[in-house]
């Protein structure tokens, strides 16, 4: 233990050493946290490869889930998922099932041990964790058309916004931006935009900004030291931690934390290198600062300042290979045993380069609020949109049958594919799949009874008409919930 760090009572986590390099970078890690006096009470469990070779779909068999929800904690080193059909991403698996909802990715330059041309870049992406494209809902609907399912909620934009304004509060953070593409999907990423602008109201000591996707993301690019904390939802920031983690210097240097309200999951972001794996060239930086993440989250912030970040990596293709600076500062390639040595050496050294690092006790107890529900609007059924497999055919061949097919005054209003307008009055340029939306509604969007929506599917079935799936159209409190047709 160094010198200055006080016993403790020992906290509970859960170790998993993985696959491929797993357990090289993560032996290599314990052993510093035990130097630097990290005080853990360690389960180890077995995930990955082996659990899903022996027919668990997920790759973690109950006494892991077991361990996990007792501890609470998981530090999990990379695993491999074995290719081909039929097995399940295991840490969307953990982020579903233990509601980890947050996905926080700090990072910060080396600069100049590790090559960067953002030397002062230090951001933080906070991603939502849980649905957006990732709630893998996708369905074949027709022999050319595929869909997937974005799903954003209330509750769960709120969450993650709400935890993002606290850890830059916490972390003495001055500005969070919100990154989103609501000129396009008005109501989904319009909602994560609306929530953003309510929850920044609460927080008038911090500034916010919010950008459109794509130019957010090119400024991310040229100029990452320009942001704070960025937020956003789940594809977007899956997409910009990646590429803000290689702007750094390198994707292999980078952490995740994957926070819930009563649970936690860290873990490098890098795969499991399996090419590299038994050579003790693994380089462990990327798992040793997610355990620092894990030590400032479990309240034991003086342990995590005892990593020297002076002690910089070097990447070198597609893995980065150990090194360390020596006092001086010259460059020398070591193994990954010699790299963890290397920082044990220097534990409790103030850096001379690189900015000292200063954990506030704060920082670990980032206020979770239950999340409440607002005032229920008034909801009331105006339509239907009805999806149909038809062709080959034109859309006028389209409309004009359908429109011998009607329930009292519910009639066929609009055709469209893949979201134009191609009936009526539409143009004969405009390409069309076997995937046709139908929109029936009432005239001057007068309330539409749910038993004439299932009268009209019968008789459009009857008529010979193949029906992928109907979606009914809502207004709230007045207010159309879905979305206008373009063209």
């Amino acid at each position: 233990m160094v010198e200055g760090v006080f016993s403790m009572a020992k906290t509970p986590i859960t170790v998993a050493y993985g696959d491929g390099i797993g357990p090289e970078i993560m032996t290599a890690t314990l052993r510093i946290l035990e130097a630097a006096g990290a005080e853990l009470d360690i389960e180890t469990v077995e995930i990955g490869e082996k659990v899903y070779k022996r027919g668990i779909d997920n790759g973690m068999d109950p006494k892991a889930w077991e361990s996990v929800r007792r501890t609470r904690v998981l530090l999990k080193a990379p695993i491999t998922t074995p290719q081909g059909g039929g097995y399940k991403s295991l840490n969307v698996t953990l982020r579903k099932a233990l509601n980890l909802y947050a996905n926080v990715r700090p990072t910060v330059a080396y600069s100049p041990f590790v090559e960067t041309t953002h030397p002062k870049m230090d951001l933080v992406i906070i991603r939502e964790n849980e649905e957006d494209l990732y709630a893998g809902i996708e369905h074949r609907q027709t022999q050319q058309v595929y869909q997937c399912l974005k799903l954003i909620t209330q509750p769960g934009s709120e969450r993650v916004i709400r935890y993002a304004f606290d850890y830059a509060r916490a972390n003495g953070r001055k500005k969070v931006t919100c990154f989103v593409k609501d000129n396009i999907m008005k109501f989904t990423d319009g909602l994560f935009h609306k929530e953003f602008e309510r929850i920044a109201a609460e927080y008038p000591d911090l500034e916010h900004e919010t950008m459109i996707v794509d130019i957010g993301a090119a400024r991310l690019a040229n100029t990452p030291e320009r942001f704070d904390v960025v937020v956003m939802p789940n594809l977007y920031g899956d997409i910009l931690s990646d590429v803000t983690a290689e702007l750094s210097g390198s994707v292999g240097l980078a952490p995740s934390a994957n926070i819930g309200d009563g649970f936690a999951m860290f873990e490098a972001i890098h795969g499991s290198a399996p090419d590299i794996a038994g050579q003790n060239i693994a380089n462990p930086s990327g798992l040793l600062l997610a355990a620092v993440m894990m030590l400032i989250h479990i309240g034991q912030p003086a342990v995590a300042e005892e990593n020297p970040p002076r002690l910089a990596p070097h990447h070198r293709g597609r893995h980065s290979h150990a090194r360390h600076l020596p006092r001086g500062f010259q460059q020398k390639l070591v193994g990954t045993d010699a790299f963890a040595d290397a920082v044990i050496e220097r534990l409790g050294e103030r850096p001379q380069i690189l900015k000292p690092v200063s954990y506030r006790q704060d920082a670990a107890g980032i206020a979770r609020r239950a999340w409440q529900p607002g005032p229920k609007a008034e909801k009331q059924l105006v339509g239907v949109d009805v999806f149909l497999d038809w062709g080959p055919g034109a859309p006028d061949d389209l409309g004009s049958k359908l429109s011998q097919n009607h329930v009292n005054e519910l009639k066929l209003e609009v055709i469209t594919n893949r979201g134009i307008k191609v009936w009526p009055n539409g143009l004969p340029e405009t390409f069309c799949t076997d995937h046709w939306r139908c929109r029936f509604r009432k005239e001057g969007g007068a309330p539409v009874q749910p038993a004439e929506v299932v009268e009209l599917q019968r008789r459009l079935i009857e008529a010979g008409f193949d029906v992928i799936k109907t979606e009914n159209l809502y207004t709230f409190d007045g207010v159309p919930g879905f979305s206008a047709v373009h063209g």
